[in-house]
Order: C-alpha cells, then sequence, then structure tokens
C-alpha cells in the first residue's frame, strides 16, 4: 500500500482533514506511535533481527553454505542495506523482473539474476526478502528442497525451515 501525504500548518491551507485521517491519528495515538519511546523500542527489536540474521549468515559461510536471495525490492534493499549485507554473505539475488536483472542491488552491489541462477547454483539457503510473501515463494521455489535447499526469512523473527 502507498500513502499519500499532504503537509501544511493546522488550519491554514487548501487541504482539510478527513475523517479517515483523524481515524488514523487515533489509531497510532492508541498505539503510542506519536511517542518517541515506541521508535527507540523499534529501534532495539530491529537491532535484534539484524543481529540474528548476521549471526546466522556468517555461521553459514563459515560453513561454506551458499546463501541467495530473492526479492530485489525496495523492502528487502532497505534491510539489506541497514544490515551492512554484501555478496561475502549473500552471493546473488534473483527476480521476477527482467528490468532488474542482471544489475546489482543498490548499496550492497549484490547481483540480481533470473530465477534460473537457483537451478544452477543450488544454494543450500534461500533468503526471502519480502517476507510476506514467504508461502508464495516457498511453494513458487519447492524444487530446492531436491538438493536439501531451505527457505530463510529475518521478519518478524528469524526463521530457517
Amino acid at each position: 500500500g502507498s500513502l499519500r501525504v499532504y503537509a501544511q500548518k493546522k488550519n491554514i491551507g487548501k487541504h482539510k482533514i478527513t475523517d479517515s485521517v483523524v481515524k488514523l491519528i487515533e489509531e497510532e495515538k492508541q498505539l503510542g506511535i506519536d511517542n518517541l519511546s515506541f521508535y527507540k523500542g523499534f529501534q532495539k527489536e530491529i537491532n535484534v533481527v539484524k543481529n540474528r540474521m548476521l549471526e546466522f549468515l556468517i555461521q553459514a559461510t563459515e560453513k561454506n553454505k551458499l546463501v541467495a536471495g530473492y526479492g530485489a525490492a525496495a523492502k528487502g534493499n532497505t534491510f539489506i542495506n541497514y544490515s551492512g549485507l554484501r555478496s561475502d554473505l549473500i552471493s546473488f539475488v534473483v527476480d521476477k523482473n527482467p528490468y532488474k536483472q542482471n544489475k546489482f542491488l543498490p548499496g550492497s552491489r549484490i547481483p540480481i539474476y533470473d530465477e534460473t541462477r537457483i537451478k544452477e547454483e543450488k544454494p543450500d539457503y534461500i533468503v526471502i526478502f519480502p517476507w510476506n510473501l514467504k508461502a508464495e515463494i516457498q511453494n513458487q521455489l519447492s524444487y530446492i528442497r531436491e538438493w536439501g535447499g531451505k527457505f530463510v526469512v529475518a521478519i518478524p523473527e528469524l526463521e530457517v525451515f
């Protein structure tokens, strides 16, 4: 999803605060999102996620396991760059979008290929970056089980399956 935001001084400007915005602001207050302590807690939580993923990837690398990623979208790339991941920990990423293939993820410079690379390289682990689509991607790539491949998601918690 996405939001369109209009910024202006309160009660000054051509855009009125709609009922849906008032409702959203109230929901945010009830969740504590309008409070600095919420974001400090979020920072701690995301650091735990990052550190668990780094620990897993470092251990996999030390065991000479090949790790690839699935999905070159902004969500995963944000996590990759925040976590400081590079191609020494994730060898490559695959994506269905032909416009992303044979390029590199911004920041990390991890190469992006089409899905056939998985069958060629036979990675031990595939990190699913669009974690909200893990069931769909797991079904789509179920053939990795033929060589003992496993899936990994980092969010909401590190899971290897």
